[in-house]
């Protein structure tokens, strides 16, 4: 059992990948049908239903390295990775030997276990700005935990997010909030009260100019911006030059907290996340996905003053039975190891810069208005010809035609992300030999397809 990060091997010389043929989806159409019997829309999350692209969805029997297997027989080179925490690729084996220790000793106990102040720890000198941490299960739980923190703070009610940025299903969240929503065209927010929505401001992504016109609008009302330092939910979209500068200076000079939701770039793409790249300290941080290893996590994090608001130091409650349980920590704290070895996060890069030129080459010899925008190993496919900065100018991508792509990478054996507004993901486990296979798969679905009239 090695602790060093997974180095697939190069490609022998000749190496020709074959453009795979999926094989019918008879049981996964089987088991679509019982389970919409018993779950609404027949799954547990919405984007796993396949609405927005059509069609039956795989049903995922075993994953193993950068490589699912569905119930039908078919195998497929997975850029969904589960939405993003399985960086080191499907059952590494560090995290499934640690596991295994973990789940004889007991998986829950309801009571403080070391492991919880290991990874906590781990999550502290990774991000300075972060002096202490609190667990919970979901990265919806870290925001919606982290803008009632900001609220009793600040002694302020509303607050600020950017259209297209999802932090999750709490109800003052739901405005304008991309990534699902956007991807099934559902209203912004059905169910919830007026009197919620209305302490919920919402400007466009990359706007200084916006955010600043709020705080002149309500002075020593806001509490905190929150905001996706690399957007992420309305596909991919890097922050201008500037922009979240402008925010921790706007939010520094007015009294209220600047958070960064990490759930998707923390761990992701840098160990630092975000704010190391960028050099943003915001007030809160939080977190998700990676830090689980692939078992549900979340987790929030901040200046210790603040922090320390939050029960039983403060008076601020939060609670959660399974924060911080064994096995998600023991999963965290394995996959952090391995992130931290030299040359993790360049492999990652090499990996996705590959990925992504090699389509872009693709894009332009099949002569499709196309975008590619990555930010690490996050990587998005508009089908539009501006350049996408914002919710609205991501809006403009031809989700027909993403179907299609989609589809026919899918019939390739290649497992991208079935949502136009959704980024996929380069694990550590993905090879040479699997991006060469899925450029190829591009070049075939991108030839097929034709600009819409």
């Amino acid at each position: 059992m090695s602790s060093s990060p997974t180095m697939p091997k190069k490609s022998p010389p000749g190496y020709q990948p074959e453009y795979a043929i999926m094989k019918e989806l008879k049981r996964s159409r089987e088991l679509f049908l019982d389970a919409r019997r018993y779950l609404p829309g027949g799954v547990d999350s919405p984007v796993r239903a396949f609405k927005a692209v059509g069609g039956t969805p795989p049903f995922i029997a075993r994953g193993r390295g950068s490589k699912i297997y569905d119930v039908d027989g078919n195998e497929f080179i997975d850029y969904v990775c589960s939405w993003g925490p399985l960086i080191l690729g499907h059952t590494h084996p560090q995290v499934v030997e640690a596991l295994k220790q973990a789940v004889e000793r007991g998986t829950s106990f309801g009571a403080p276990t070391e492991l919880e102040i290991t990874l906590a720890r781990m999550v502290c000198t990774a991000m300075p700005s972060i002096e202490m941490v609190r667990f919970v299960n979901s990265g919806t739980e870290a925001t919606m935990t982290a803008l009632r923190l900001a609220r009793a703070f600040t002694g302020r009610d509303k607050i600020a997010k950017f259209a297209g940025c999802y932090h999750g299903h709490a109800d003052v969240l739901l405005a304008k909030a991309g990534s699902g929503v956007v991807t099934l065209g559902l209203p912004d927010s059905p169910g919830i009260p007026a009197s919620y929505a209305q302490d919920t401001l919402v400007v466009p992504y990359n706007d200084a100019h916006a955010v600043e016109g709020l705080f002149q609008r309500y002075p020593e009302q806001i509490a905190a911006v929150i905001v996706e330092p690399v957007a992420a939910n309305m596909g991919v979209v890097p922050p201008r030059p500037g922009f979240l500068a402008s925010l921790r200076k706007l939010t520094a000079g007015s009294g209220s907290l600047l958070i960064f939701d990490e759930v998707i770039t923390g761990f992701r793409i840098a160990y630092g996340g975000a704010q190391a790249i960028y050099d943003i300290a915001p007030d809160l941080t939080c977190l998700g996905k990676v830090i689980g290893g692939g078992l549900p996590v979340g987790a929030y994090g901040g200046r210790r003053e603040i922090m320390e608001m939050i029960a039983p130091a403060g008076p601020v409650y939060q609670a959660g039975t399974l924060s911080g349980n064994p096995l998600a920590m023991t999963a965290g704290i394995e996959t952090l190891k391995v992130l931290g070895q030299p040359g993790a996060y360049q492999q990652l890069e090499d990996r996705a810069a590959a990925l992504e030129k090699g389509i872009a080459e693709a894009v332009a010899r099949a002569g499709v208005p196309a975008q590619i925008s990555r930010a690490g190993s996050l990587l998005t496919v508009f089908f539009t010809a501006g350049p996408v900065v914002d919710y609205e100018s991501a809006k403009q991508a031809d989700t027909a035609m993403f179907t299609r792509f989609f589809q026919r990478l899918l019939s390739g054996g290649i497992y991208w992300p079935p949502s136009q507004f959704e980024a996929a993901f380069v694990s550590l486990a993905h090879s040479d030999e699997d991006i060469e296979l899925t450029v190829k798969a591009s070049q075939t679905a991108l030839g097929s397809l034709k600009p819409a009239a």
